[in-house]
C-alpha cells in the first residue's frame, strides 16, 4: 500500500510505553479481548506486522487510516469495520497522550467518516411461553433461575450478573433493589418485582448471607463452591442449557436483555425510563434492542392478499 510504515521503527517499550496496550488497559475486560483481536487483525492484514504490540504506532497517517477503511469497508458489515476503526483511532489518542503523535495529526485521524450502512440486528426477544418453559428448565437449581431472571427482569448483562455481590442486593418495602456497576464503571439502582424479585429471594436462602460474590461456581455434579465467583462465560453456558433442555432454541444472554427492553416498551414504559433501566447512556442503543418492530413488520405482512394461483403440473 501507499506510504508503507518502515518495519524496524518500534519505540523502545523500555522508554515508550505501548499505546496499544495503554488503550486495552481503559477497556473492561470482555471488550479488551475484542478489540485486541481487532488491532491484531489490522496490524498483521493491513500493514504486515505480526501483531499490534510490534506496530510502530507513531508512524501511522491519515493516508494509512484512509486505505484501511476503504479495505474495512469492502471486508466487513459497517459495524464491524467501525468497531475496528475505533479500535485504531483509541490507540492513536493514547499516542498523543504519550507526546509520540503530532496532535494535527490525530486531529485529521478523528474526522474520517464512520463506514455506512446498517444491517439487520442479531438476536431475537423471548415470547412469554419461551420464558415460561425456560425459568421450569431451571428447576433443578435456585441459581440458574436468579441469574435468567436478572437477565430478563432487570435487563443486566453477563458481566454484570457475575460480578455481583451479596452486599449489592437489598430488600425494602416496595421490593428488592440492586446496585449494578456497568459498562464506563456506572453505578445504576434496578428494581425486581413479584417473580424476580422472589427467585433472587430463594436464591440467597439456599446460598447463605456469608458475603463476597452473589453467584458461585459449580462442579460439575451441580454443587456450588462456596465462596469461589462465577464467569460471566458461566452465565452463558447456564442459559445455553436451560435454553436446551427447555427446548426453545438458540438463546444469549444478551437475547434476555433485548426481551427486557422490547417487553417494557410494548407495555408502555417511554423509552427514555428504558434507557435509564438498561443502563444506556444514549436512547438511540435502547431502540436497536426493541424487537417488537419485527414482529409488527411480519404481522402487518400477513394483511396482505397476493392474488397468486399455483400453476400445477
Amino acid at each position: 500500500m501507499a506510504d508503507e510504515l518502515p518495519a524496524s521503527r518500534t519505540p523502545s517499550p523500555k522508554r515508550v510505553p505501548n499505546p496499544a496496550a495503554l488503550y486495552l488497559a481503559t477497556l473492561r475486560p470482555s471488550g479488551r479481548l475484542v478489540m485486541a483481536g481487532a488491532l491484531d487483525i489490522l496490524a498483521r492484514s493491513y500493514l504486515g506486522f505480526p501483531d499490534a504490540r510490534a506496530l510502530p504506532w507513531s508512524e501511522l497517517r491519515y493516508a494509512h487510516l484512509q486505505v484501511i477503511r476503504t479495505k474495512l469497508a469492502e471486508t466487513y458489515k459497517p459495524a464491524t469495520a467501525n468497531r475496528y476503526l475505533a479500535a485504531v483511532k483509541g490507540v492513536l489518542r493514547e499516542a498523543w497522550r504519550l507526546g509520540v503523535f503530532p496532535g494535527e495529526e490525530l486531529e485529521r485521524i478523528r474526522d474520517i467518516r464512520s463506514v455506512p450502512g446498517s444491517a439487520v440486528q442479531a438476536g431475537r426477544a423471548l415470547t412469554k411461553g419461551e420464558l415460561k418453559s425456560l425459568m421450569e428448565a431451571t428447576a433443578a437449581g435456585a441459581r440458574d433461575a436468579a441469574v435468567i431472571a436478572l437477565g430478563y427482569g432487570a435487563g443486566l448483562r453477563r458481566t454484570e450478573i457475575s460480578g455481583l455481590a451479596l452486599e449489592d442486593i437489598r430488600t425494602e418495602d416496595q421490593g428488592m433493589v440492586v446496585r449494578v456497576v456497568g459498562k464506563g464503571a456506572k453505578e445504576r439502582l434496578v428494581y425486581l418485582d413479584n417473580g424476580a424479585m422472589e427467585a433472587i429471594a430463594d436464591y440467597i436462602e439456599a446460598r447463605g448471607r456469608a458475603s463476597g460474590p452473589l453467584f458461585w461456581s459449580a462442579r460439575k455434579g451441580g454443587r456450588l463452591n462456596e465462596g469461589a465467583g462465577m464467569s460471566d462465560e458461566a452465565v452463558a453456558v447456564i442459559l445455553r442449557k436451560c435454553a436446551m433442555r427447555a427446548g426453545v432454541g438458540k438463546l444469549s444472554p444478551h437475547d434476555l436483555r433485548r426481551s427486557f427492553v422490547s417487553d417494557l416498551l410494548d407495555a408502555g414504559v417511554d423509552i427514555a425510563t428504558v434507557a435509564a433501566m438498561a443502563g444506556h447512556s444514549r436512547v438511540t442503543t435502547t431502540q436497536k434492542y426493541d424487537r417488537r418492530g419485527e414482529e409488527a413488520k411480519r404481522k402487518a405482512a400477513g394483511t396482505l392478499h397476493v392474488p397468486y394461483a399455483r400453476i400445477r403440473n
